[in-house]
């Protein structure tokens, strides 16, 4: 089911690299196990235990999933054919979820009723990503796999232990795949009627936008679509309309509807890219890995515009770093997350930013000071993304989780496959500033071979480690060994000589602290 790598794939990915046909494998397999992850989540619906997930909540999955179904099939159709014929829309019908989702009956596009008829799915929609398929677009957007994660540990429960702030969190999250079939049916033209929950007074449809309801708490929300309309409605309030726009976002004239943000393709002919400060799993879980990066941002007007400005400028910031950079970005990134500004970062001096492993295609971002900063980032962040497809892939190596390692851009020990991460995306960074260095004016160069050599020299440091490891499998050798021949090939041109020296002197610098701290703690890090 899971494609081969080959040696040339792999070879290119060691380079920080990755041509067309390497990153559409990574995106094809990353999608390829979001639909096993949906189809997880289904089957240990089915499987729970009845005071984990009650039957109702088990026929309205089931009815939403069929509603999706109905959708993607719908969508394949108009992928294949320009115009759809006249009636075909009326004879396929909409689909109707009872508030208890225990029914499906069948309405027109004006929401007459047809005769009932229930489709259960028993297999998930075939795993290619076709071009223009917004029902693919909503499955493999990247804040779904959050969803699906959050979904299996509330089903993972024993019977008896789904109770308190547990179930009430498998209910919300069960609740949103509705509004999930909602917005990729209504998107495929696909008419129906069915009632959703809105989440602590606001009810999030993915991609489109959200209605702020009158009361607080879960609240229903009846939805009726008909031809690129959705009308909301809520008890003691008026009705919101909402309209699609063409391929993302929606608008009303009601207050109560925020409509979802995007940020402008970053090549000719690629769609907008979703800026979501919306959808209610776009927070990194609690762990130390994002640290203070848990504050999700909801954008104001002014904020909004100032991420609008950094990101006019990131195509032509990109590009100086080498064509490549810009077509993994065009390729691999799917939605921009903003965060708020860790206090750590300082004012106008930096941002913090993160991946998620659960959440391919996600940059999170606090708001960057400048395109050149955010483009620096992506870069780093996109390394992230790749490498761990590529381990989904290939096994690299089998070295355990112990934090015994010294990396020189963190303060911690880390473990091999944190220092094999880290290390890959700085020497994605020492190769984009060395090529921003030779390309931008000379305002900018001083500060890009800065980048460059310091980036160079942590890599440097860390390559020992990763080459003298007994843990890497033979094809993780291949890789490791052909990071160092890619930092080699660096050495020409060189960094000027005091960028050079102020970097080493900073390595150093760096070890020594790290070995008067953790040192005696440890057994002997990597030399």
């Amino acid at each position: 089911m899971f494609p081969v790598v080959s040696d040339r794939a792999l070879l290119e990915l060691a380079r920080t690299e990755g041509g067309p046909d390497t990153l559409a494998l990574l995106t094809r397999d990353q999608d390829t196990r979001r639909l096993l992850l949906l189809r997880a989540v289904l089957d240990a619906a089915e499987a729970a235990d009845p005071s984990v997930c009650t039957r109702g909540q088990k026929a309205r999955l089931r009815a939403d999933w069929a509603l999706l179904t109905e959708a993607d099939r719908a969508a394949a159709v108009g992928a294949r054919t320009a115009e759809r014929r006249p009636g075909d829309l009326d004879r396929a019908g909409s689909r109707v979820v009872s508030p208890s989702g225990a029914q499906i009956r069948r309405v027109d596009r004006y929401g007459a009723p047809r005769p009932p008829a229930v489709a259960v799915p028993t297999t998930a929609p075939a795993a290619a990503a076709m071009p223009g398929n917004p029902v693919r677009a909503r499955l493999f957007h990247p804040l779904t796999g959050p969803w699906a994660r959050s979904c299996l540990r509330g089903l993972d429960a024993r019977p008896g232990q789904a109770s308190g702030e547990r179930a009430r969190r498998l209910r919300r999250d069960l609740a949103h795949f509705g509004a999930v079939a909602a917005v990729g049916a209504a998107a495929s033209g696909v008419p129906f009627i069915t009632r959703l929950t809105a989440r602590a007074g606001i009810l999030v449809l993915p991609s489109l936008g959200a209605l702020h309801t009158v009361r607080p708490g879960d609240v229903p929300v009846d939805v009726t679509c008909t031809a690129g309309r959705l009308v909301l409605r809520q008890t003691d309030a008026p009705d919101v309309t909402v309209h699609l726009e063409s391929g993302f976002g929606a608008w009303s004239g009601a207050l109560a509807w925020t409509p979802a943000h995007a940020l402008p393709p970053l090549v000719p002919g690629a769609p907008h890219l979703p800026f979501d400060d919306l959808d209610p799993y776009r927070e990194p879980p609690g762990d130390s890995r994002h640290g203070n990066l848990r504050t999700p941002l909801a954008l104001d007007d002014a904020e909004y515009k100032r991420w609008l400005q950094v990101w006019s400028g990131m195509a032509g910031a990109l590009r100086s770093g080498g064509a490549q950079r810009l077509a993994e970005a065009a390729t691999l990134l799917r939605c921009l997350i903003p965060l708020r500004t860790p206090s750590s970062a300082g004012a106008g001096r930096g941002s913090g930013s993160a991946t998620r492993r659960e959440a391919f295609g996600a940059l999170l971002s606090s708001t960057p000071p400048d395109a050149p900063a955010l483009a620096a980032t992506l870069v780093h962040e996109l390394q992230h993304a790749k490498l761990t497809a590529l381990s989904d892939l290939v096994t690299l190596h089998r070295a355990g989780p112990e934090a015994r390692y010294f990396a020189p851009w963190r303060p911690d020990p880390r473990p091999y496959d944190g220092l094999l991460q880290g290390t890959y995306a700085h020497l994605a960074l020492a190769a984009y500033f060395q090529r921003r260095a030779l390309r931008t004016a000379s305002c900018d160069r001083d500060r890009a071979w800065a980048q460059h050599a310091r980036y160079r020299a942590q890599v440097q440091a860390a390559l020992p480690a990763l080459v003298g490891s007994p843990d890497l499998t033979v094809r993780g050798r291949r890789f490791v060994d052909e990071m160092t021949a890619c930092h080699e090939r660096m050495a020409e041109p060189p960094a000027p000589r005091g960028h050079t020296a102020r970097a080493q002197a900073y390595v150093q610098s760096a070890r020594a602290l790290w070995t008067r701290r953790h040192a005696s703690a440890l057994p002997p890090p990597n030399e």
